[in-house]
Parts: structure tokens; sequence; C-alpha cells
């Protein structure tokens, strides 16, 4: 005799994916719209993934760093960047968001009732998301927030990168983070070191490429922390935590199709939208701005979310026109082992600018100035790189 199926759970927003674009959603929302039911979905155990997010404080407006502040485990009152031949001090706020700070935040801010992990997702559309189980949830409204879709839709190079959290036998003598060491041999395109301390005798030092290819060795690149390291004078006595990323840096590309391309009319936030930076990849700067954006509507119907998010996703790309043709010089008119001379050139500039382009903000004195100049690639590559279009599928 067949089990009965499972009740339906009733919700006023159903979010999927309990990752950094999810729950700041869910968190928004929790706080704005205290009357609304929201059911947060996750197929792990945890929210958050394993993650460190870091941020400079000029990407949030100021008056949405209440989402923001609760999340930061760490801040520091600048940061350093050195290449081969220039280095620099920048005082600007730079803080840090553990993936484990924004599981509790989120346990502690909404029911258990709200949350739901360890279950997959088998299908959604804008008012129904069934899970493992033939569990269904009858929203108002989804919104999908489950990381990447079809990338074959975009033009990519890629940005690659393993992290170690290093617990020091002793103290180390690093008061800001190096955002940028560009110092280290070069391979497989622009490679850099990224170093944050946390506390004392713990420090992240993160192996980091710009490459034409998403192929990651884990092992190699280890050994090359373990390398850096060595070089500083850190004693490693063991590794606390690691993570490994592969991200898309975006030349060109179908924003319709690779929005159609993960779940269709849904409504979708986070990388699943494509809402994230062109160069940088980084993805907290507009979610913060989509979750503030969301909690603040009044109706949550799931057409009019997918309307108003697929609105945003084409007014974001729309953007990011200037960014994807510095992507495209980046890649195709500057040889790999030479990307480095484009990143320290524009570390030169002043730090306003460099904020701005941070946050994904940059205004037209900004881009001429970019721009302007001797350009550290071959000028004929550069305008070639340019004008360059992939073909759309």
């Amino acid at each position: 005799m067949a089990s009965a199926a499972p009740t339906p759970i009733k919700c006023d927003l159903a979010i999927v994916g309990g990752g950094l674009a999810g729950g700041l959603i869910a968190l928004a929302v929790a706080r704005q719209r205290p009357e609304l039911k929201i059911v947060l979905i996750e197929q792990e155990q945890h929210f958050g993934g394993n993650h460190i997010w870091s941020f400079f404080a000029s990407d949030i407006a100021p008056e949405h760093r209440w989402l923001t502040a609760p999340l930061v485990t760490y801040g520091w009152s600048g940061y350093d960047v050195h290449f081969p031949e220039h280095s620099r001090s920048i005082d600007n706020i730079y803080y840090t968001i553990e993936s484990e700070r924004l599981d509790w935040l989120l346990r502690h801010n909404l029911p258990a009732s709200s949350l739901i992990t360890g279950r997959s997702v088998k299908a959604v559309s804008p008012r129904l998301v069934v899970l493992d189980g033939a569990q269904r949830i009858n929203a108002g409204g989804v919104i999908d927030t489950r990381g990447v879709s079809d990338y074959h839709h975009l033009d990519c190079g890629w940005q690659k990168f393993t992290g170690q959290l290093l617990q020091l036998r002793e103290p180390h003598d690093l008061k800001r983070p190096i955002v940028m060491d560009a110092t280290v041999e070069q391979y497989d395109g622009y490679r850099f070191i990224y170093v944050l301390p946390f506390g004392m005798d713990k420090i992240f030092v993160e192996d980091t490429y710009y490459s034409d290819t998403p192929d990651l060795d884990r092992r190699i690149m280890a050994q090359r922390i373990a390398g850096y390291a060595d070089g500083k004078g850190w004693q490693v006595e063991r590794v606390l935590r690691e993570e490994t990323g592969v991200l898309p840096v975006v030349m060109d590309g179908d924003l319709e199709n690779y929005w159609a391309s993960g779940s269709g009319r849904t409504a979708k936030a986070g990388a699943r939208g494509a809402f994230f930076h062109p160069v940088t990849s980084y993805s907290l700067p507009d979610a913060v701005r989509n979750a503030i954006f969301i909690s603040e509507q009044l109706d949550f119907d799931g057409d009019r979310l997918n309307l108003l998010m697929r609105q945003r996703a084409q007014e974001h790309w729309n953007g990011g026109n200037f960014y994807r043709i510095l992507n495209r010089m980046l890649f195709r008119a500057a040889e790999p082992a030479e990307r480095y001379k484009v990143l320290e050139r524009f570390y030169r500039l002043k730090p306003g600018l460099i904020e701005r382009f941070y946050a994904g903000q940059s205004t037209a004195g900004d881009k001429a100035r970019i721009l302007s100049g001797k350009p550290p690639v071959p000028v004929g590559k550069a305008l070639k790189a340019i004008t360059a279009r992939k073909k759309k599928k």
C-alpha cells in the first residue's frame, strides 16, 4: 500500500538555497516583514557552506549596514597590496564574514519551522518547490539562489583559489590584510596571494589565479600556500579549515539564456541570477542590495518577483559592460605572465576610484581615468580585445 503524500507546507516566501544570497534575503525579510512566513531550504546540514566572505565598508550603503553588521567576525582599518614594482597601503575599512556566523544568525533569528536543511530540491516554479520525498512547499513566491546556472551561456575567464586558515606556533606580526601580493612567481595567468590576519596566531592564506581554464589542483595550491608561509617565517602548526572555489570572470554572454537555464521563470538572486561583480566575481555587495530590495516589497507574488528580479539582472548586466571590456583586455590582450601589470597600474589610481570600482559603481570619470594613459598591454591587442565579442549560442 502506497504511503500518503506529506502534508504540503504553506508560506509567503520560499527561498531555495541557504548560501550567502539566500541567507541575507531570509534575514532581511525576517526583520522587515516579521508577519510573513518564510521557508529557507538548504541541501546541506548547515547554512552558508564553508566560506569566508570579505568586503570593503564602501561596498555597502550606510543605510544597508544593519544587515551586514551582525555578520562581521573580523575587521581592519585598511589593507595592503604588493606588486613587483609597487606597494601601497589603502585606508578603506575591510571586513570578513565566516559562514558559521551566517548559520548561527539564521538559526537565532528565524523559527525552526522556517529552516529546512539536508533536503534536495527536485523542482521549482514561481509558487511551488518540490523536495525529495514528494514534499511540496506552496508559496506566494519563490526565489532561487542555488548558485550558478549554465555557464555555457557566458564567455568567461576564471578566478580560482584555495584558501587555508593556518594555526601558527607563534604570533605573526601582520596588522592588516594583504588583498593582493603579486610579488609571488606567476603561474597559470595572474597569480596573487591573499592574506587575512585572524587573531595573533591564526592567519588565512589564499592562493588565487585569474586563469584561462577552470581546472584547479588543490594539492599544488596547498603546497604553494605552505611555501608562502615558510617564506614569511610563519611556522604552521596545523590547517584549521580549507576552502576552494572557481568563479566566473565574465567577458561577454547571453543573459537571457543564462537566466532561463536556472529554473526558468522563477525569480533568482545571487550567482543564479548573474548578480556578481564581473571583474572580482564577488557577490556580497549585490546580495545585500537584493536582500534589502526584496525585503521592501509589499507583494511577494512569484510572477511579480520574477519580473522584478529579471529587470534588476538586466540593469546589473548593462551596468557591467565596462567591466567586461576590462576583462577582455586582461584575458585577451595581456600575456598570462604579464597580467599582473594591469592590476599594478590600477593600484596606482586614487583610493576613491578603487573603492567605487570594487563596489561596481564606477563613475564616467573613473572609467575614463582607468582607460587613459599608456596601457599596460599592447595597444593593438587591447583594441582587438575591446571590440571582440563571442557569438551567442
